[in-house]
């Protein structure tokens, strides 16, 4: 398990821990990619003006302490995300193109679509990190069978794709990602870890005094707040199971996800920030849910299946509540944002050194529209994009020019991605 960037362990921080001023290390960009299924209701959603000159929407309002850290992005579209000859099946190609952009085979067995941007980028830094990804999610995959049309159910339950015929298929319980990240792959020492309660803080306690011993000031509330954050971490989760376990105790249950969506969502979304702040990865992707995903708010007052309601039909009723679904799901990503954004590093923060991508391979649920996409990108990536805009792009551009900027961001490019055309300049600073 790593520590968080350090001004001590850069050379200058050494000689100047003590100084009044310490020169900041240099900090490594990261990747995040999110994906919500069904769609938006667009005009909740949409914010006023472009440019500089804008509003946030209705529904992005749980943004507005980060409207200067983050960009709308509007216009984009995923081509392949459309039928193109293959008939129905929306659903499943929404989420097989979302961080591909390229035509998923229709079949139940024999699947075929590109590589992700996620992957594409974390091959090249293979080695770097403890993990080159973390691939993560709230609701189960299925890679067999069909769940759409005939398109396999892999398409459906996965945005992460390590090559055209293979998913990276996501950790939904919180406590095995967390070690996926942080434990060290050894069962038997996980269960005597677990047995005496150990804290996987221990496993770097030795390296953090030494590391005290020459720190700064800043460098002392760094380490102070990383080692609160971790052992709340592992407090919620403990706490998660034990109540788990307590409402059915004379089963045998195996390690759960909490039972709300909120805490679930929160709990992934902590576990990417520490991800980050260690250095364990620098690329992470989360499905809020499945393609299609039938998942009811009821915390929310929204008493019907979250696909259903998608194909409103302009119903009043329907779509209210699918943008108080939005609206929900956006105040849990601000979550994140505000959870990466208190993470210092050296003059910024995790957030000023990371790019966040959040979004729908569908705009328009009741339609199926793969264009006008629902797209936030939220982070500076180490002073490479210029923040606080609403940019609004020529329809039909490709989705995949904006992967080909990030993979520039990342050190990491390509040539090419999906049905790219070019870079998407406009997100660059400068």
């Amino acid at each position: 398990m790593g520590l968080p960037l350090l001004d001590a362990m850069s050379p200058a921080g050494r000689n100047l821990a003590h100084a009044s001023s310490t020169p900041a290390a240099a900090a490594p960009t990261r990747m995040a990619c999110i994906f919500f299924p069904n769609g938006a209701i667009m005009p909740d959603w949409t914010p006023e003006g472009a440019g500089r000159d804008w509003k946030l929407s209705k529904t992005l309002q749980p943004l507005a302490e980060y409207k200067s850290k983050m960009n709308v992005i509007s216009g984009l579209a995923l081509d392949k995300g459309r039928a193109n000859g293959d008939g129905a099946g929306d659903h499943a190609r929404c989420c097989a193109t979302f961080l591909t952009a390229s035509q998923p085979v229709k079949t139940s067995s024999n699947i075929h679509v590109g590589v992700s941007v996620d992957q594409v980028s974390a091959r090249q830094l293979d080695g770097q990190n403890k993990l080159s990804s973390i691939e993560l999610g709230l609701t189960t995959s299925r890679n067999a069978g069909s769940c759409d049309s005939g398109y396999s159910c892999a398409y459906s339950s996965n945005i992460s794709w390590r090559s055209a015929t293979q998913p990276m298929s996501k950790e939904v319980s919180p406590k095995l990602a967390f070690e996926r990240l942080f434990g060290n792959g050894d069962v038997a020492g996980r269960r005597k870890r677990d047995f005496y309660r150990q804290s996987i803080l221990d496993v770097v306690a030795d390296d953090a005094q030494a590391l005290l011993k020459r720190a700064g000031g800043s460098d002392k509330r760094k380490l102070d707040e990383y080692f609160a954050s971790v052992r709340d971490l592992e407090n919620r989760i403990e706490r998660t199971e034990a109540e788990e376990r307590a409402a059915m105790p004379d089963l045998k249950v195996p390690d759960g996800r909490p039972e709300t969506f909120r805490e679930h969502a929160r709990l992934m979304y902590d576990i990417m920030a520490l991800g980050f702040q260690t250095d364990s990865t620098r690329i992470a992707t989360l499905m809020l849910d499945n393609a299609g995903g039938s998942r009811v708010y009821k915390e929310v007052g929204v008493n019907d299946a979250h696909h259903s309601l998608s194909h409103h039909r302009n119903d009043a009723g329907k779509v209210k509540s699918l943008s108080t679904i939005d609206h929900y799901l956006v105040e849990q990503f601000a979550y994140f944002l505000e959870k990466m954004d208190s993470i210092q590093e050296g003059e910024g923060t995790l957030l000023d050194h990371s790019m966040v991508l959040y979004g729908s391979g569908l705009s328009d649920g009741n339609r199926h529209q793969h264009d006008k996409l629902p797209i936030v990108m939220a982070g500076g990536a180490n002073g490479q994009f210029r923040t606080g805009e609403h940019i609004v792009m020529k329809d039909e551009t490709p989705m995949a020019n904006l992967y080909l900027t990030m993979l520039d961001a990342m050190g990491t490019p390509a040539e090419s991605i999906g049905d790219s055309t070019g870079r998407f300049k406009e997100l660059l600073a400068g």
